[in-house]
């Protein structure tokens, strides 16, 4: 094996170590915390409080467990399904409160957190502690022992070494190279484990293919009021722009024609009015066909597109780009633009932000794009927020949403939509 191709594995297993300690500290905290507050706020059920906090600490549950479908995804290319019922829009609180408790995904998520929090702690600090471990028993090995032990006794122990001296203080520093061997070769593949145990606990089991039929016919349905939407929209606003100036326009060149001979001044000040119509009605119709689907984005692309779509905010917005030189279908550009700009629109008007970032890539069969803000936070989906149709819109093609938004900022929306490039 070659100097560089050393290089490149340590890096890797570095990666992978230092993934799976966040994991750990993510699967502890997050999952204990969640797990606690979910017990709490059905328990205060039945005295009415748990039907107002119940929706926003299933939400948390929620979005946790698709940080890490998303970081299964990234990271070991382990795809974990994601099949949610949609929540009826205005719900009131109970209701929302019942549907979510009656979606089977609400409770492959209650159930995953205990596992997580054990198993998927364990999972995640093992090839965390393969790639650190070692660290200490170098530093036993330089002299660190000392503090431990004046070599009399034995003060420390690194793994089965009972460390009480020099001499055993370099057997750990033998035992650290070991395990340090052995992470090069584990690490990685340990790491898959982990998001493996969280496929087989939140991926759909028994009667997944009716699940999905349910899924599909509701992303559907779905989709088809969303297009029945649109189209209204665009009836309503070429009724009531560029069509009312045509219709103007026309009766002002007929006025122009009758008084042509008898007042040409007059005329003269009506074909000036025709002339404006026709440009506001111009304008007002490319602003229509940019509505339906930006001609940056059929002719140059998801990437330029973001980046028009970025110099037209108010808020300085960073946009990075690597999609590999390729282009994904017409439909699945334009639903991630569409979500991109709802995204960008919810970050200017609430969250206070004064500079944003998008990223976009494509990796392993699925386009990923990231949109983070550094305003107040406290975004969430669900309760009429902007961010609910943009999961309908993703859930349309097999898409994922993650919004990570803790009070005080910074607030990340992370969006997936499996594809390929053409």
């Amino acid at each position: 094996m070659d100097t560089n191709s050393e290089g490149r594995r340590a890096r890797i297993v570095l990666t992978a170590g230092l993934r799976a300690l966040a994991l750990a500290l993510i699967s502890l905290g997050g999952s204990l915390t969640l797990f606690v507050l979910t017990l709490v706020s059905l328990a205060l059920i039945p005295a009415g409080v748990g039907l107002i906090t119940t929706p926003w600490v299933l939400a948390g549950v929620r979005a946790q467990a698709d940080l890490r479908r998303l970081l299964a995804s990234q990271w070991c290319g382990v795809r974990i399904p994601s099949a949610y019922r949609p929540v009826p829009p205005g719900a009131r609180p109970w209701t929302r409160t019942l549907h979510l408790l009656r979606d089977p995904g609400t409770w492959r998520d209650l159930r995953w957190l205990p596992v997580d929090m054990v198993a998927g702690f364990v999972t995640a600090l093992v090839p965390a502690a393969l790639v650190f471990y070692p660290l200490e028993g170098f530093a036993l090995a330089f002299g660190l022992w000392r503090v431990f032990t004046d070599g009399t006794y034995v003060g420390w122990w690194y793994g089965f070494v009972p460390v009480g001296g020099q001499g055993s203080a370099l057997l750990a520093g033998l035992l650290g190279v070991g395990i340090l061997v052995a992470s090069f070769f584990l690490t990685p593949p340990l790491l898959r484990v982990h998001f493996l145990l969280t496929r087989s606990l939140l991926a759909p089991g028994q009667g997944q293919l009716a699940e999905r039929v349910r899924v599909l016919t509701e992303t559907r349905r779905d989709a088809v009021d969303g297009s029945a939407a649109e189209l209204r929209r665009i009836e309503r606003d070429l009724h009531d722009g560029a069509q009312a100036r045509l219709v103007a326009m026309g009766m002002d060149l007929g006025t122009i024609e009758a008084l042509l001979e008898k007042n040409p001044a007059k005329a003269r000040e009506l074909l000036a009015r025709a002339r404006q119509s026709s440009v506001e009605a111009l304008d007002e119709l490319r602003d229509l066909v940019r509505g339906i689907h930006p001609p940056v984005l059929a002719e140059r692309g998801l990437g330029d597109a973001v980046r028009a779509l970025a110099l037209r905010m108010p808020v300085p917005t960073e946009v990075s780009a690597e999609l590999g030189g390729g282009r994904a279908d017409a439909p699945v550009e334009s639903a991630a633009y569409f979500a991109v700009s709802e995204v960008l629109t919810n970050a200017v008007k609430h969250s206070g932000a004064d500079r944003i970032w998008v990223d976009m890539r494509y990796v392993e069969g699925a386009l990923q794009v990231s949109v983070t803000d550094n305003g107040g936070g406290g975004a969430v989906v669900g309760a009429g927020s902007g961010l609910s149709g943009v999961e309908r819109r993703l859930g349309t093609f097999d898409g994922v949403l993650a919004v990570s938004s803790p009070a005080g900022g910074p607030t990340m929306v992370t969006m997936e939509i499996p594809c390929v490039l053409s």
